[in-house]
């Protein structure tokens, strides 16, 4: 199982903490939010999943370290990733089906990067960078909006019950 700490973050990823004043997500890396929408939806509109009212939308910028990891967790709305910098991001999304799909988020086209992907509501899916001496800066989209309500990190042993046959990757991008 990985290490719960990841080494200090190398001087130009800890000026980008500083200046876009990020702050230790409890999946991994770094994260700010940069809006969250003023309108709600109310809690009779959603569905049954959601436990109240939940703003329209959220943005959050997140980083994370070629040392680190954002381990396996869901939440109850779709999330749109957005490539902004850095190296090539790996998202592993383990689908309701038992489908391992890994989503390759940077700017090289050709080599199959996408500027843009979405994880389904419900889904566990886990983000580290490709290379382990870079970092990776994103933007994620939520809607309806983020709430930590909603949000479930992933034991290694209860998510390998469920998906014995990625077990290995589980294990790997698991905190316990």
């Amino acid at each position: 199982m990985a290490s719960a700490a990841a080494a200090a973050p190398a001087p130009a990823i800890r000026r980008l903490i500083e200046r876009l004043q990020l702050r230790p997500h409890p999946e991994g890396g770094y994260y700010a939010e940069t809006f969250r929408a003023r309108e709600t939806i109310a809690h009779a509109h959603l569905p049954a999943r959601f436990g109240g009212d939940r703003c329209h939308y959220t943005a959050i910028y997140f980083l994370l370290d070629g040392q680190d990891f954002s381990a396996f967790h869901r939440i109850h709305s779709d999330e749109i990733w957005h490539f902004y910098q850095g190296c090539a991001l790996h998202l592993e999304v383990l689908h309701s089906d038992g489908r391992h799909e890994q989503i390759r988020l940077g700017t090289d086209l050709e080599q199959g990067a996408r500027f843009q992907a979405m994880v389904p509501a419900g889904a566990w899916f886990a983000a580290r960078p490709a290379q382990a001496d870079g970092f990776a800066l994103v933007g994620c989209t939520v809607a309806p909006g983020f709430d930590f309500a909603d949000f479930e990190l992933a034991r290694t042993a209860t998510l390998s019950a469920v998906y014995p046959q990625h077990a290995a990757l589980i294990q790997s991008l698991c905190r316990s």
